[in-house]
């Protein structure tokens, strides 16, 4: 059962649970503020099928009609049917653009160069093949790139740097897995999204909690726990958390930092971006 809060004593019971109905207009009105505010009326995303993308699509909806969205479904050969299936279902549902844009013969190109390498470089080729697309339809639609990574995939590292993690604005961020599955029932995503092994469709078979090693809702609340309540590693395991399950994923929140910051730059002057000036949206306006 998915829960959404009803009143701050919800929230005091279970970290993780959400007012919906007051996270919805507040996700809409974001989108539609960021992109309106730097010229642009139209936004672009990466159609999976998932549910982290179908959501992100239905809040892009909201902000801005179905006129000004485009989802693009970006298969490799070895993409599973449910995978289209499910995408080709997200567009008719919300009523928006769809292009289908295969990406086997740049990421085969490459790599015949290089037979021999691991299943990780070439899914993080395929990662980065998907976005360089996204960014070149941003230039050709006049649109920008809606990010679709979740606030636990980005703690763990678990995304492409420059790949499904780059974007323009992103509005499911600062939600966990757990309260991605629960707006998005809130919204009126297809239950069989919803439902559905959560998987970047990389290999066939290939699911995230299998290679991750735990699932989303186990590590969702050590996450809640340990960054938005900031329990120590003892604290945690005292509540019950194995000691090897809060070291690793604490290693994997600090060894993967520099995919959630812009290019670290050496300091020289008084004023360096990202160090001292740090108005990249709202300077000069």
């Amino acid at each position: 059962m998915i829960a959404i809060e009803t009143n701050a004593a919800d929230r005091r019971t279970d970290p993780l649970t959400i007012n919906c109905a007051l996270v919805e207009p507040l996700l809409v009105g974001f989108v539609r503020s960021e992109v309106r505010r730097v010229g642009f009326k139209k936004a672009v995303f990466g159609l999976s099928g998932g549910i982290d993308s179908t959501l992100s699509a239905y809040i892009a909806v909201k902000a801005l009609g179905p006129e000004n969205v485009c989802g693009i479904r970006m298969p490799y050969s070895t993409s599973s049917n449910e995978t289209m299936d499910h995408g080709e279902l997200v567009a008719q549902e919300l009523g928006i653009r769809m292009m289908t844009i295969s990406i086997a013969d740049q990421v085969d190109a490459y790599f015949s160069h290089f037979p021999d390498a691991s299943r990780l470089r070439r899914a993080n080729k395929m990662s980065r093949e998907r976005m360089t697309i996204l960014y070149d339809q941003s230039a050709a639609q006049d649109a920008l790139v809606i990010g679709t990574s979740n606030k636990t995939e980005l703690l763990i590292g678990y995304g492409t740097i420059h790949g499904d993690m780059a974007s323009a604005l992103n509005p499911i961020g600062d939600l966990y897995k757990t309260q991605v599955r629960a707006l998005s029932a809130h919204m009126g995503v297809p239950a069989a999204i919803i439902e559905k092994n959560p998987t970047a469709d990389l290999w066939v078979g290939q699911t995230d909690e299998a290679e991750l090693g735990f699932t989303y809702a186990e590590v969702d609340r050590l996450l809640a726990r340990l960054i938005d309540e900031r329990a120590r590693p003892d604290e945690l395991i005292a509540d019950g958390f194995e000691s090897a399950f809060v070291s690793r994923i604490g290693r994997l929140i600090q060894t993967s930092h520099y995919k959630r910051r812009l290019p670290l730059i050496a300091k020289i002057s008084n004023r360096t971006i990202e160090l001292d000036f740090r108005y990249a949206r709202d300077w000069g306006t």
